[in-house]
């Protein structure tokens, strides 16, 4: 049995040339693909509850035709609903827009396995996107990381003690020990470390996730 596919772009030779770039795969996977080219095809494939098709990987454009009946505006729509009708669906989402703050709302909303930009999702950068993916890994092109990058530096977030907090919980260092280094409360660092969280798009998330997405995007 393949690895399903569902790609969804408006642009049908760019789906062919995805297809055909994932047949080299490294692990030698099958893949079997279903194309859609506007955001009402889409819909009415992933919503389908009668013939359900269990896909292993949506690839999804953020600027799609959309489907005004159901509400359908972009990518970003159809893959919430991908997390609501098929949860064991990896996300890939692709942009031609590399501007930080629609990086972010990309991030934040969709919480997608993979995000790249088109400009530079080239063979090996597909191919080295589906792997990580394949492997449970979550994968950003460069431009994201430093779109993510640039946007948080600019922000209260990771002021110069929240810098610190994220270099102290890199060591190794519990709540209490950075508290008495830096002259704060038990509380208060806590509290920064939720804003921090927050800002990394992993409120629910542990210190352990919070340090790797920090080495991420380069801030230790």
């Amino acid at each position: 049995m393949g690895y399903k596919i569902l790609m969804v772009d408006d642009h049908p030779l760019q789906i062919d040339g995805y297809k055909t770039i994932l047949q080299y795969n490294d692990k030698n996977i099958e893949i079997e693909t279903t194309s859609c080219f506007n955001c009402e095809e889409a819909y009415k494939i992933i919503t389908n509850t009668t013939n359900p098709i269990g896909f292993d990987l949506v690839f999804l454009d953020r600027s799609l035709p959309p489907f005004p009946e159901k509400k359908i505006k972009s990518g970003e729509d159809l893959a919430l609903l991908v997390k609501q009708y098929m949860p064991n669906s990896k996300i890939i989402m692709l942009t031609s827009h590399a501007e930080a703050f629609i990086i972010y709302d990309i991030v934040h909303k969709v919480r997608p396995d993979g995000l790249l930009i088109k400009s530079d999702a080239d063979g090996d950068i597909l191919l080295e996107a589906f792997n990580a993916i394949l492997d449970g890994e979550i994968y950003y092109t460069e431009t994201v990381k430093e779109s993510i990058k640039e946007l948080l530096s600019r922000e209260d977030y990771l002021d110069s003690i929240n810098r610190q907090i994220i270099s102290l919980l890199s060591r190794g260092l519990k709540n209490k020990t950075i508290a008495t280094e830096l002259g704060l409360s038990d509380s208060a660092v806590e509290k920064r470390k939720s804003k921090i969280k927050d800002f990394f798009f992993i409120s629910k998330g542990s210190d352990e996730e919070l340090i790797l997405e920090a080495r991420k995007l380069g801030f230790i």
